[in-house]
């Protein structure tokens, strides 16, 4: 009969003599491999990388070394470069003399020409449009004088409240407020200002006509200064033009005296279009 003999147990090795190895962990030679294989895989990558990127270098260096240098670099190669032209200010200066004696300009003004100007400077219609008033005419014979509108013939300049309009023939003492001093141009003795009864001068300030002291500065004068050319509106009547802002003529708008540019429009030879007439204050 077989003798059987027993086997040791597993779960109780040491009491054959048999230890397990507690000298490393379990799976480290899994990890081993594993790294192994990643930093094979890194180094791969690495050399496919420079090796692919040498040829750009060595075109780029060439590139480089053949790039022009210099204030042309940046224009690149076959561009034309053209020289620009000086840019030359051209002034015109009208007949006459200013305060001082000397030219008057009848150029609109540069925003940096003076710092004292206030307004924008805009656009002006051609000296070639045949519509535009542009001769001088003639002073008024009698330095005392009233002006009239040629569309609203019942209506006369009138300050009031420092402000010019245009209002209906005044009664009485009111008339003075429509009653001027025809004098030479403060800026411009070819040109006229307009004095008011009480020495106050209208001017424009804002595009709006108003009457105002004289503070002796420049701007007040060129402000106040205004050159009468004949109005294509009608015969015998006069349109204002601002000597500061040629281009712009005093218009009734709303029945207020302001300086607009010039319109080619019926309506707007119409609104700048005035009479000198006897004085309503006698």
């Amino acid at each position: 009969m077989p003798q059987n003999e027993s086997r040791p147990s597993s779960h109780r090795p040491w009491e054959d003599g048999w230890a397990p190895d507690t000298t490393r962990a379990p799976g480290t030679r899994r990890l081993w491999l594993a790294g192994a294989l990643a930093v094979a895989t890194v180094v791969a990558c690495v050399t496919a990388i420079a090796l692919g990127d040498r040829p750009g270098d060595e075109a780029s260096q060439r590139t480089t070394a053949t790039a022009p240098t210099g204030p042309d670099a940046r224009r690149g190669p076959g561009l034309i470069s053209f020289a620009t032209p000086p840019t030359t200010a051209t002034t015109a200066t009208t007949a006459g003399a200013g305060p001082g004696g000397g030219p008057s300009s009848s150029t609109s003004p540069s925003p940096t020409a003076s710092p004292a100007v206030r307004h924008s400077t805009t656009a002006t219609p051609s000296a070639s449009s045949p519509t535009r008033p542009t001769p001088t005419a003639p002073a008024p014979a009698s330095p005392r004088r009233s002006l009239r509108s040629v569309n609203y013939s019942d209506r006369y300049w009138h300050v009031s409240h420092g402000l010019v309009r245009l209002d209906p023939a005044a009664a009485g003492d009111a008339r003075a407020d429509s009653t001027f001093t025809v004098v030479p141009g403060l800026a411009d003795r070819a040109c006229l200002s307009l004095r008011t009864a009480d020495g106050r001068y209208l001017r424009h300030r804002d595009f709006v006509l108003r009457a105002e002291p004289d503070d002796g500065s420049s701007l007040f004068g060129r402000d106040a200064t205004f050159c009468a050319r004949p109005a294509p509106a009608a015969s015998g009547a006069v349109s204002l033009e601002s000597v500061n802002y040629p281009g712009r003529f005093l218009r009734h708008q709303d029945f207020r005296l302001r300086l607009d540019p010039y319109q080619d429009s019926d309506l707007y030879r119409a609104d700048s279009a005035f009479r000198f007439t006897s004085p309503l204050a006698g």
